[in-house]
């Protein structure tokens, strides 16, 4: 399954299963067709219209929390944390994404990230958040995309303890080398959770 996902940097994910998927696209560099499109919140590295347009046929699915709606002429399914839906047969769970020690992504504001399945894998995509205790909650994770490089997220060592509570089959780092954070960040979060959870640190691509 890792072979069909492919980090574009930051948390830019091009997933390929059934339908073809991107998290939060920024500085696309190929244009391309996405079936669904997941949006974490409206910080302009994650809900960046110019790179969705990169990516929009007729029939994309834009999937976002409303203060990011209507912005974009596309279909848009919007969401907020606890809500299940199905879109275009792809099952999704919206989970809370929210900082805890700092003000860049209030609680208050209902931004999210995502749990979706893929050729029958149940992917966890974070969003910009904090160690957060409903990660405790999050069952049956075989991929989790976590932040980290710290400052507007958890650093690598709280996505050490996320990691060890919501124990997916495999740990992919993200939200490194281009805003913040570096590879080394990533590679700290692979060492202290060596033995205990399989990580994989994707090479960035084009």
């Amino acid at each position: 399954m890792i072979e069909n996902i492919k980090w574009l940097g930051h948390d830019t994910f091009k997933i390929v299963g059934e339908k073809i998927i991107y998290t939060d696209p920024y500085q696309i560099k190929k244009t391309d067709k996405a079936d669904i499109i997941l949006i974490t919140h409206e910080h302009y590295d994650h809900f960046s219209p110019e790179d969705i347009k990169k990516l929009l046929g007729p029939d994309t699915v834009l999937v976002l929390p409303k203060d990011c709606s209507g912005k974009i002429k596309a279909k848009e399914v919007i969401v907020k944390p606890g809500d299940k839906i199905n879109v275009e047969g792809v099952e999704i769970e919206v989970v809370p994404s929210y900082n805890t020690d700092k003000k860049f992504h209030p609680k208050e504001k209902g931004w999210v990230g995502y749990i979706f399945r893929v050729m029958g894998k149940r992917i966890y995509i974070a969003g910009d958040t904090d160690y957060i205790p409903e990660m405790k909650t999050f069952k049956d994770i075989d991929i989790a995309l976590l932040p980290v490089s710290g400052t507007y997220v958890m650093t690598a060592e709280e996505a050490v303890q996320a990691a060890l509570d919501i124990q997916p089959k495999i740990a992919i780092p993200m939200h490194y080398g281009s805003i913040v954070g570096s590879e080394k960040d990533a590679k700290y979060f692979a060492e202290k959770l060596k033995g205990k959870i399989d990580v994989v640190i994707l090479k960035k691509e084009e």
